[in-house]
């Protein structure tokens, strides 16, 4: 398993500064958060061009590149086709960048408020993602996320059985699935196996009250809770089970850091990693 960082833990600086920081902390790549000042559907051929070639310089992959577009079951026609526009546009830049994964959003509501409808929805737009990919021979991933279609095992199944699943597949993500309070160790990835695409790592805790830096509310199905985002260790996320669920199945793929404490960020990047690197042995 490699190990990456994710640019949006990096998005106070330039995408260029980015790649450096993730280089130099010793990180084997760095998946692209798809918003300004990183990359977007309106990013110049050239800018993309140029950052290719400087993850190039660094020694650095790129295997995915996080999209913020979808939101396929709640938003209009129109809306959705813009958001299929812009998938196709950064299934260029994925050519461009060599990245095989493009992450889209299911949008929500929460799995245990939605209908058969929501998920059909999503599906029909899914499908249509899943045919342009096949032509660039690029994957798409739903990340397992707290306060969306799919945020359980049980959901992302729900939703999966709809698409193609050569072509649509997942994210797991032990701190989402944490705040959604569903299991996120073994169970969870020998149930979702070979739909595991990619992996998100980063910690979490709940706590009593938000309103400190780093905190934030979310609607679960205890109603709404507070949560503290945290270095790993430092929160109630256990991810050894994860990892050692990952090399059961023989998943050979990557792992990315996206923690967001309130810690500067190459900080948090190097105690992660470290975190990471001492649990993989």
């Amino acid at each position: 398993m490699r190990i990456a960082a994710f640019s949006g833990v990096l998005i106070d600086y330039s995408i260029h500064q980015a790649i450096e920081i993730t280089s130099r902390l010793g990180l084997d790549g760095i998946e692209i958060a798809c918003r300004e000042p990183h990359l977007s559907a309106e990013t110049s051929e050239e800018r993309v061009k140029e950052i290719r070639m400087l993850a190039n310089s660094k020694g650095l992959e790129i295997p995915a590149l996080a999209g913020y577009m979808g939101w396929f079951s709640t938003s209009s026609d129109q809306d959705c086709e813009k958001a299929f526009e812009q998938f196709k546009q950064l299934l260029e830049w994925a050519r461009i960048l060599g990245a095989g994964l493009i992450r889209i959003f299911q949008g929500g509501p929460n799995a245990f408020l939605s209908e058969d409808y929501h998920y059909i929805k999503t599906a029909h737009w899914l499908n249509l993602c899943a045919a342009e990919a096949e032509k660039y021979d690029k994957r798409i991933v739903l990340e397992i996320h707290n306060n969306s279609l799919v945020e359980t095992s049980e959901s992302a199944i729900r939703l999966l059985q709809l698409v193609d699943c050569n072509r649509v597949g997942l994210i797991h993500d032990a701190g989402n699935m944490y705040i959604t309070d569903t299991d996120y160790g073994r169970d969870s990835i020998l149930r979702l196996s070979n739909h595991i695409f990619h992996v998100h790592v980063k910690d979490e805790k709940r706590i009593e009250e938000a309103g400190e830096p780093g905190t934030f509310t979310n609607r679960t199905k205890h109603g709404e809770e507070a949560f503290r985002q945290c270095m790993l260790g430092e929160g109630e996320v256990d991810h050894l089970p994860v990892f050692s669920a990952l090399r059961e199945i023989g998943y050979d793929g990557w792992l990315t850091l996206e923690c967001f404490a309130p810690e500067p960020s190459e900080d948090r990047l190097l105690h992660d990693l470290r975190v990471v690197q001492q649990m993989l042995k």
